[in-house]
């Protein structure tokens, strides 16, 4: 069991190197060549490639609720604000979530951070 990250573009490096250095999978919006595009695109992509969507953007889980409420399907968000959860707690909880979750945990559900 364990899920693979796609990091928005807003999420600070020092998590995305936290968690690699965990062992998570992840990839940012960066490496996949996608800064500046928009949020419904980057969930797409997200899903395309069967990784939940990790942000710190607060559009990103209205995006997600919007899809929800139209039955569109997405791979899944986690959300955490900035301003409520430390770098080091949100590595902590994003590390719990990849490594006892499956990929179907997360189909079209808004995780907020922290646990």
């Amino acid at each position: 069991m364990s899920i693979a990250l796609y990091m928005d573009e807003q999420v600070p490096l020092a998590i995305t190197n936290g968690l690699r250095r965990l062992g998570i999978d992840v990839l940012t919006v960066q490496e996949d060549n996608r800064s500046g595009y928009a949020d419904p695109i980057l969930l797409d992509r997200a899903t395309e490639l069967g990784r939940i969507m990790f942000s710190q953007d607060e559009d990103l889980p209205i995006e997600a609720h919007h899809r929800q409420a139209k039955g569109i399907n997405f791979a899944g968000v986690i959300y955490a604000h900035q301003m409520s959860v430390s770098i080091g707690n949100c590595v902590r909880d994003l590390e719990l979530i990849a490594k006892i979750s499956d990929p179907e945990d997360f189909a079209n559900w808004v995780q907020y951070l922290p646990l």
